[in-house]
């Protein structure tokens, strides 16, 4: 297998947004410390993490209905998206993220976390099931 480099994941969300890294032979997926929305730094510190990881793609999540219809959070998550486009020389690829949120909240409680412990961990663990998915879609 090819070396594919460093692949980053973002769960947009309006308060945080989760980030997820892998290893460069995309096997390992691995949450980082979430990012603040409101952040006035935030370009910046996405900015620092394209540099500290040198993606060679990045995937958001793209929140649909359950029907697949679009929603106030896909709009939001699509600008996200435009601006990481912006910023970043990597392709950006969006990712359908329907029921990542509750399946993440299931791994977390599964390991021992608290509904209050895993509050602030739930966005990086839903970017890390974004950051799968992506990579399972390019393997096929």
């Amino acid at each position: 297998m090819s070396r594919l480099g460093r692949r980053l994941a973002f769960d947009y969300g309006d308060v945080r947004i989760g980030v997820a890294v892998c290893d460069p032979d995309g096997i390992l997926a691995t949450p980082l410390e979430f990012l603040d929305t409101k952040d006035p730094s935030l370009k910046s510190s996405i900015l620092a993490l394209c540099e500290e990881y040198e993606p060679t793609k990045i995937y958001v999540g793209l929140p649909l209905n359950l029907s697949g219809e679009e929603s106030e959070s896909t709009k939001k998550a699509l600008a996200f998206s435009d601006l990481l486009t912006r910023l970043v020389t990597c392709p950006v690829k969006l990712i359908d993220e329907r029921l990542t949120t509750s399946s993440a909240s299931a791994s977390l409680s599964q390991a021992g976390l608290s509904a209050k412990g895993a509050r602030k961990k739930i966005d990086s663990q839903s970017a890390v099931i974004i950051l799968e998915s992506g990579l399972a879609q390019d393997r096929e």
